[in-house]
């Protein structure tokens, strides 16, 4: 069975809805996707049937740890992590960042050097600035080129030197849409003896996610990005974790990953990952079959996964090509991203444009009269707007489709366009 649009909008009740007999059309997503009806109903029943704290020896916490651990081994299958127990939760990603930082930085001496990006979102960038004020460590940016968007990574090898302790990068771009080669930044970095941590948070609902042949030291994510509620995600790998000392209340769990998770965690929201999760194996039993073959090294529900993406992002390639051809034929309009047709496996199909006079939160404002909904600002990534040239000047109109959004969506999206620039 190949793609099936129709089958895959029922898995989500917001799709249906209407103001004014007006539908919505989602192209907020990149900020926060809608939610699976089957996400939902496992929260609920979490909340009415499993309601308990970890580690008693009564029904309801012996079902508490139960879901906690699914979504500890759905996680390890979304991420190929070696070991659930390398999986860490939070509240969102930047929180996770942020209690992760104190850890990792007490592993770094004054002078040591962390590199930062300047394509990423800022949860990875002034997490680590903050820390390097506090320890007199020394913040080293690695740049992109403004016409390719992409890094020169032989510009890399001038920035790592044998100070370095840290390199932080995005998987993909927020507000340009890029996806990074990581797993070269990764390589780069190990042979300099540097650990590296990966803001996985908008690569991981488009494409596949291997942490193990990345390379990395760490990967965030956050599953209301891939249709899930609002959880932050952490894979951290287990020789790393160890050398780490958590900041954490003395009755706590001593050893990872309940020793990173301070107080009483949202079971409610690991039974919505785990569900989240297992909507991808879904896609990957009922649709992705063709796309197993890919991943000859997984089986069962990690191949299923992995299939699903591959099969989702073939299709969310279409919806970027479509939507960035429409834009470009569009007089003042330009697209702050890849917009080659033939290098739409190099970006999710997260794309910002400007235009030479209307004003990006004008565009956004008259799109929502329309319920077309779209992003407008710096969409926290002041870094990449700064370098850009868009900061001051309102950023960019960001509209981010994912596979559960159509060719006609688009479309109605580019015909509203003119009435607003017009203006």
């Amino acid at each position: 069975m190949s793609f099936d649009l129709k089958a895959i909008r029922a898995h989500f009740p917001a799709l249906a809805l209407t103001d004014n007999g007006v539908r919505r059309i989602y192209f907020d997503n990149p900020a926060g996707t809608q939610v699976l009806s089957s996400v939902a109903a496992a929260m609920s029943d979490c909340l009415l049937a499993k309601s308990a704290n970890l580690g008693g020896y009564f029904a309801s916490s012996a079902d508490a740890n139960a879901v906690v651990q699914s979504a500890r081994d759905a996680m390890a299958d979304f991420l190929n992590a070696p070991s659930a127990d390398e999986i860490i939760f939070g509240q969102n990603m930047t929180t996770l960042t942020f209690h992760m930082s104190r850890s990792i930085g007490r592993l770094f001496r004054p002078g040591d050097e962390i590199v930062l990006s300047q394509m990423d979102h800022d949860a990875n960038v002034w997490p680590w600035v903050m820390l390097a004020r506090d320890l007199n460590l020394e913040i080293r940016w690695l740049p992109f080129n403004t016409e390719t968007f992409e890094f020169d990574l032989e510009v890399l090898d001038n920035i790592i030197s044998d100070r370095t302790r840290l390199v932080c990068v995005g998987g993909a771009s927020n507000l340009t849409g890029t996806i990074n080669n990581v797993k070269a930044i990764c390589a780069k970095a190990r042979a300099a003896g540097a650990m590296t941590y990966i803001d996985g948070v908008q690569s991981a609902p488009h494409v596949a996610t291997d942490v193990q042949d990345i390379g990395c030291d760490f990967f965030v994510c956050s599953s209301y990005k891939f249709f899930g509620p609002h959880q932050g995600i952490l894979w951290g790998r287990r020789e790393v974790l160890e050398q780490l000392e958590p900041y954490k209340v003395r009755p706590a769990p001593a050893d990872p990953p309940s020793s990173f998770e301070t107080g009483t965690q949202s079971h409610e929201g690991f039974a919505g990952v785990a569900a989240s999760v297992d909507y991808f194996a879904t896609i990957g039993e009922s649709m992705a079959e063709d796309y197993a073959g890919r991943w000859p090294q997984f089986s069962g529900r990690r191949q299923d996964i992995h299939a699903a993406m591959s099969l989702l992002f073939d299709y969310e390639k279409t919806l970027a090509s479509h939507l960035i051809r429409g834009l470009i034929e569009i007089d003042g309009i330009t697209v702050q991203g890849i917009s080659d047709d033939d290098a739409m496996d190099r970006r999710v199909p997260t794309v910002s444009f400007t235009h030479e006079l209307a004003a990006p939160a004008v565009i956004a404002e008259g799109l929502a009269k329309r319920n077309i909904f779209v992003w407008s600002g710096h969409n926290y990534a002041v870094e990449v707007a700064r370098t850009l040239g868009i900061y001051d000047t309102g950023g960019a109109v960001r509209v981010g489709p994912v596979h559960y959004n159509s060719i006609a969506e688009i479309d109605e999206l580019l015909g509203a366009l003119p009435d607003f620039l017009s203006r």
